[in-house]
């Protein structure tokens, strides 16, 4: 069992950061925990905002994030492809894998997840392109093959606006954002 303890204020604020990264985690622990005790109904109305926000979905990503995404999976499937030793190759499988992910799940308007709950939501979002991309990621682990995850990641690519190389860039505000932000994974390079 684990115990959280939250604050009225602190719960929203919480909400709200799950929210803007998409991935609604505690709002899936309080719309289907067990509530052992309620005695001032303030379990029963952090349920209710959890299941509102689930029902609402996670913001789209912005279209300069979505073209950063097809940008680092066009390079990574380009590196899969051409990938010449077996730990590049699981280590750009696991940038394709959350990437594709992520852009597939932001095409469905569905929550994203890490871990464990990477497949659960991408199954959620896609039954069938999410079982397609975790089968190719399966395939390409056990046999160093990566025709299956190349395949299943450029499908969704495609419905995102296909792969993107030419015509790429980013504009600097004097922030730089950081692709490590923008991409679970990637740290550049």
């Amino acid at each position: 069992m684990e115990l959280f303890v939250h604050t009225r204020a602190g719960l929203l604020e919480l909400f709200a950061a799950d929210v803007a990264a998409r991935r609604a985690v505690l709002q899936s622990m309080y719309a289907v925990g067990l509530v052992l005790v309620d005695t001032d109904g303030e379990a029963g109305r952090a349920r209710a905002l959890a299941e509102a926000d689930l029902r609402k979905g996670p913001p789209g990503l912005r279209p300069q994030m979505v073209e950063t995404k097809r940008y680092v999976l066009t390079d990574a499937l380009d590196d899969l492809a051409d990938a010449g030793h077996r730990i590049e190759l699981l280590a750009v499988a696991g940038l394709v894998l959350n990437t594709a992910a992520d852009l597939l799940c932001d095409y469905h308007h569905a929550w994203i997840g890490s871990g464990k709950w990477l497949p659960r939501r991408l199954l959620e979002a896609d039954a069938h392109r999410g079982a397609a991309l975790l089968e190719g990621h399966l395939h390409l682990c056990e046999s160093g093959d990566p025709a299956l995850m190349i395949d299943a990641a450029s499908e969704i690519l495609d419905l995102v606006g296909g792969p993107l190389r030419e015509g790429y860039r980013r504009t600097w505000h004097g922030v730089i954002e950081s692709v490590a932000a923008a991409v679970p994974g990637v740290d550049g390079g």
